[in-house]
Order: C-alpha cells, then structure tokens, then sequence
C-alpha cells in the first residue's frame, strides 16, 4: 500500500487495520499523515466524513477501525468491564447514572459540559489526573463500551451514549475476536518473525515496488515496532520527544524517509500554520530525493514555503523555497 496504490483513506484504514490518534502535530497528527504516506497529498476532512458523517469508522481508546470490526473490539469492551476501574464506578454510581442520564437527554456532550459528581477518585494517588474525575468517568465508560465519541468540537472529543452511535452487530466471543485481530495484524504488517525465522503473509504480492519517495509518521505502522525496522532494514528509529535536548542523536520529532521499498534516511519538518511555511531542522542519511519528499508534504499541509533545505550543498541552509505545483 506504501507504493502509491492505495485510492481512498477507507481503503488505507482497513488495509492497515487501525490509525493511532495522537494530538502532537509537529507536522501533522498521526492519524491524518499516516493516510498522507499511502496517498499523497488528500483532503483530510474525508477522514472526519468516514467517522462523524458516513460512520465507516469508529474512534476507540485512541484508535480508528474500520466500523466492519466493531464486533471484535466490542469484545474486548465487554472484557474491559472485570478490570481495573470497577472500583471507581461502584464508588461512584450515582455519578455514573447522572453521565449517562445526561447524555441521553442532551448528548453528544463535552466532557466540561457535564459536572463532577464523584465522591472518590480513580486511585489513592491520583495526582496526574487532578480533578479530571469527568474524564476518568467517561474513559472508563468508553473502554467498557458504555459510551462513544460522537464528533469532535474545536479538537475536543464529543461524547454519546454508544447504544445510539454504534450500529447493532453480532456478538462475538473474545478469544475469536483476538484472533481474528491477530490475523489482520499479522496481513498489515506483511511480514513478521516468528520463533526466530521471517515469515511472509500469503497475500503478499511479489512485484516490482514503485519509485516513490514520501515520509513516515513515528506511529506508523511500519516503523512503531522498533526492533522489526531495524532486522529488516537495519534502520534503527527512536522517537526522541522525551530525551532532553542535550542528549538527542537526532531531534524532537524526526520522520523516517521511504524510498521504494527501503528506509533510507530521516528528517526533522516544523510547519508553521500561521505563517504557512514548513522548516527542515535537519536531514539524515540519503536525501537526494528529499526534495520530492518534502515538496508533496508541504502542497498537503498548505505550506507557500520550504525553508532550511536544499538538495545543492552549494547553496545556504538558511534556503527557501517555493513549494512547486504537483507533476501532471
């Protein structure tokens, strides 16, 4: 799908099995660039169509699925309601019933926009939560697929009761669930070792891979299990936003560079929305087609400029650019 064959973000979402929500947006959020490696620059209010519009997929505990395996993550909710968190609920059980009689009333709702009822808190040290009770309370309603988001206003999730979001499905038990989750895992990532020895998904197209040059989020898929980048490409890729600064290799936020079928270097983009211009803090490794890279995010995030790169060792770092219009 990486080689530019993918034709819509539904396509890209089942083929991957599931984005990775994340609010840091350096560049972009991950749920959204991680469709931008697969299809070039696209219009990311289709991927709020699919989820808020046309419910073709659905937001879990920080994930988007396609709405086809709600059945299967349905069951690990139902598995979620003998875990941790059930104190805090019995704790609380009139603060449950008011979060739901609310949005049932008035729903979809913010979280600020219900009131904290809570007699207790999530644990006897709760001090990286605060006061956030509201929070903990629909959290913990959600894992347990009590409630669902609903939308997002102004980036804040939207909550309803998920009786009235979710679709009706079947029921399916959770050991089959985890297996067939497993076996659309073991599809996306094509490749996998196993007992030590590589093994290869049987759906696997042997061909020739495209000429293609783009950028990779830190959650995508294809680099987020460090360790397999690495045996398979000798790649080795750690996301360093909590290192301080002092002791980076790299940078803040630094994105994998695809060529074809190989990793070939890294760099560290910073779009400025306000003053539409996407700066290159660094490059590494094999960035002679950095360029096209670069010039395709820019034309996706809306940027007029590229600045702090160029491909003539000649020229300044402190280079800018116009971003080119696409080739026809």
């Amino acid at each position: 799908m990486l080689d530019g064959s993918a034709t819509s973000v539904l396509e890209s979402v089942r083929l991957l099995g599931f984005l990775q929500i994340d609010p840091i947006s350096t560049v972009a959020p991950p749920q959204y660039l991680v469709p931008f490696s697969r299809l070039g620059p696209y219009d990311r209010a289709e991927l709020d169509r699919l989820l808020w519009e046309e419910k073709r997929l659905f937001e879990w505990n920080a994930f988007v699925y396609p709405i086809e395996d709600l059945p299967l993550i349905q069951a690990r909710m139902r598995n979620r309601r003998s875990a941790r968190g059930t104190e805090f609920l019995k704790a609380n059980a009139r603060f449950k019933r008011y979060v739901l009689r609310e949005l049932e009333s008035h729903g979809p709702l913010l979280s600020r926009e219900l009131r904290d009822l809570s007699v207790t808190q999530w644990s006897p040290d709760s001090r990286w939560w605060g006061t956030r009770n509201v929070a903990v309370m629909l959290g913990v309603l959600h894992s347990r697929g009590l409630v669902a988001v609903a939308g997002r206003r102004n980036g804040q999730r939207l909550w309803d009761l998920a009786a009235r979001w979710y679709p009706e499905t079947e029921t399916v038990p959770l050991r089959k669930a985890e297996r067939l989750l497993a076996e659309k895992r073991r599809r996306a990532e094509g490749v996998w070792l196993e007992r030590g020895e590589w093994r290869a998904h049987p759906d696997l197209v042997d061909g020739p891979v495209p000429d293609r040059v783009t950028v990779l989020s830190p959650f995508d898929r294809l680099v987020y299990d460090r360790e397999r980048a690495e045996a398979l490409w000798d790649f080795r890729y750690r996301l360093e936003m909590y290192v301080p600064k002092a002791k980076r290799e790299y940078g803040y936020y630094v994105l994998p560079v695809l060529h074809g079928d190989r990793i070939v270097g890294r760099v560290e983009p910073v779009f400025d929305r306000k003053a539409r211009e996407l700066r290159v803090l660094g490059a590494w490794g094999d960035t002679s087609r950095l360029d096209e890279a670069l010039a395709d995010l820019g034309r996706w995030l809306g940027a007029d400029t590229i600045t702090g790169w160029t491909s003539r060792p000649e020229r300044s770092t402190k280079a800018r650019s116009r971003i080119p219009p696409p080739a026809r």
